[in-house]
């Protein structure tokens, strides 16, 4: 039996990306849509991306940004506590219920690895940037669980790995940032050289699946408008051209 599934993640306030997203899953009619988490945080438009996700009720799996919107607002970095002021109690209530895991049938969703949200699956950081990891320290970072394909994020690089085993591993990619700097836990940047929003096609084959990688136009301008208008002028050239500085 075919089944076709659309993995989102890493939306990040996004509202536009999100849209234009949904729409081409639409087109495409997949059977289920998830989601792989840091949905809210960043400058940009959190309690209106927040509210079309609860009207949604896709799967959803909790990533290390949303995790540290439950923070006290004085311990949060500029760009979660920006979020955070947008945000109702109602929103954040159903951000603290996500769990951090799911398996649906012979799928397992995660952020990063089973055992972290805050680290990578699918990449090492190298001389300050993220490069491919082996497949087989890939399966150590699984560490079995019989899954036939484990969708992730937090990189916000599209990427698919295919195990000795047979498990299809994919990051999907960001929905709405394509490009970031980040000092832990080196310095380094991720990069996607464009500003389409991401996301992934997954079509299961009997036992097996396999993976379309995403990338959809969108009015990007919008969105890098606010974010530069809101202080931040890196999340700005992010948008705009998936690059940081």
């Amino acid at each position: 039996m075919s089944m076709r599934i659309a993995a989102i993640s890493d939306i990040h306030g996004n509202l536009d990306a999100l849209q234009a997203v949904l729409a081409d899953i639409a087109r495409r009619g997949c059977d289920l849509v998830v989601n792989l988490g840091d949905m809210l945080s960043g400058p940009l438009r959190a309690a209106a991306t927040a509210d079309l996700l609860m009207e949604r009720h896709f799967p959803t799996v909790r990533g290390n940004h949303d995790r540290q919107l439950l923070d006290p607002p004085d311990r949060m970095r500029p760009s979660d506590a920006m979020a955070h002021a947008q945000l109702s109690r109602a929103q954040l209530d159903w951000l603290a219920a996500l769990p951090p895991l799911l398996r649906i049938e012979d799928v397992l969703l995660c952020h990063g690895p089973p055992d972290s949200d805050c680290t990578y699956l699918l990449e090492d950081v190298h001389a300050g940037r993220l490069r491919p990891s082996a497949p087989a320290e890939v399966a150590r970072r699984l560490g079995g669980g019989g899954a036939r394909l484990v969708l992730c994020g937090h990189s916000h690089t599209p990427r698919t790995v295919r195990l000795d085993d047979g498990c299809l591993v994919v990051n999907p990619g960001s929905v709405g940032l394509p490009a970031y700097r980040t000092d832990w836990p080196s310095p380094h940047r991720a990069e996607t050289g464009t500003p389409h929003a991401r996301y992934a096609v997954l079509q299961r084959h009997g036992h097996d699946w396999e993976a379309e990688l995403v990338a959809v136009e969108y009015d990007f301008r919008a969105m890098a408008r606010l974010a530069a208008a809101r202080g931040c002028g890196d999340w700005s050239m992010a948008l705009r051209t998936g690059r940081v500085a």
